[in-house]
């Protein structure tokens, strides 16, 4: 048998998820975006490592100065990389304050230095970040470096976009998924037993539906109590995107449901015995299976914009615990942007986060019809 008659076989005799997979991998934008991704969730990971400072960290030297400078020549000598001091002097003849750098020492950056105390992934107790600011050249201590600059407070904008991750990556996702398998429930329930149950359900979808996201929020936020942990909240928020994003995916597996319930293999399934949730679970849902996936990676980055705004509104993480929706809702005044631009630094890895999903989900979606 020839190489090519033999690559048409095993083309025709593959699975839908292997046939899936080949595509995909051909798909340019699919891969970089889950490359992209990957290092995201990595960095949301080990963002007590990466991160050079707590959320609780702060100088008041420091508050709304734009990125750190990194040099790497002192009087004409390479050093590596260091940075400056900054220091506070009173004009006695204007009584003014001026902030400025001290060019007298340097304070070089080195790699895995002590710093804050975290929790590895919530056990293991370290003091040890990838990288921060050692003894000045002369001894000296207190230097700062402000990657992606410092907000009103003097606490770290990179620290504090690493955190936020944490948060903003994983909230979405949760309530993504839970959502997902929600929708699917529910509205396998609709569409597989039609009548009175459609009915009411669908009833339903429609009140959810008309209600406005924004006034929904407020109105389910209002009724998480207040002064509770940030791991509550994490819940709750959870539970608010869940229950608010459901609906479109119920609508969808209820109207796959309505034209594949009569179809010869599902009433065979029937005379056979085979109980109503196998028929669902083993035969209804595998059939569109790669669609609703599709459909899940879409749907995330409206989640993800969902928890930023909610906590850009004020309704959702508060300060100290962080998430990227806290860090914007910081730069909200036009002045204060205006001013200090390098507070919307964190819209960036929103941006990028969305389109990663979307372009991830672009490939699925070629992906799922294998034969096109």
């Amino acid at each position: 048998m020839s190489k090519k008659v033999k690559s048409k076989e095993d083309y025709y005799l593959a699975s839908q998820w292997t046939l899936m997979a080949r595509k995909l991998k051909k798909h340019m934008l699919a891969k970089i975006s889950l490359l992209v991704l990957a290092i995201l969730y990595f960095g949301a990971l080990l963002a007590d490592v990466l991160a050079p400072y707590g959320l609780d960290t702060f100088d008041s030297l420091y508050k709304d100065t734009a990125p750190t400078k990194i040099h790497c020549i002192y009087d004409g000598e390479f050093v590596g990389p260091y940075v400056f001091k900054r220091v506070k002097t009173i004009d006695k003849k204007t009584f003014t304050v001026n902030v400025s750098e001290d060019t007298s020492e340097y304070y070089k950056l080195s790699l895995f230095v002590h710093g804050d105390e975290y929790k590895i992934l919530g056990l293991i107790k370290s003091d040890i970040h990838l990288f921060g600011v050692t003894e000045g050249s002369n001894g000296g201590t207190g230097a700062k470096v402000y990657l992606f600059g410092a907000d009103a407070l003097g606490r770290d904008i990179y620290s504090r976009v690493l955190l936020g991750s944490q948060i903003s990556l994983t909230i979405p996702f949760a309530s993504a998924v839970i959502s997902f398998f929600l929708g699917i429930t529910i509205g396998s329930i609709s569409g597989y037993f039609g009548g009175v149950t459609d009915m009411i359900i669908q009833r339903i979808i429609e009140v959810i539906g008309a209600v406005p996201q924004i006034p929904l929020w407020m109105a389910l936020s209002a009724a998480i109590p207040a002064g509770i942990s940030t791991v509550k909240i994490y819940l709750y928020i959870t539970i608010i995107l869940s229950f608010i994003n459901w609906t479109g995916m119920a609508r969808i597996v209820r109207g796959k449901f309505l034209s594949l319930k009569n179809e010869d293999y599902v009433m065979a399934a029937r005379l056979a015995g085979v109980s109503t949730w196998k028929i669902i679970w083993k035969h209804l849902v595998p059939g569109f299976m790669s669609y609703l996936i599709v459909s899940l990676t879409l749907g995330i980055p409206g989640s993800i914009v969902g928890e930023t705004s909610m906590s850009y509104l004020g309704l959702g993480i508060k300060s100290p615990a962080t998430s990227w929706g806290v860090l914007l809702q910081e730069a909200s005044s036009v002045t204060d942007v205006a001013t200090n631009p390098h507070k919307l630094i964190p819209i960036i890895f929103v941006t990028i986060t969305v389109l990663a999903y979307n372009f991830l989900g672009d490939g699925l979606r070629d992906a799922a019809d294998p034969y096109k």
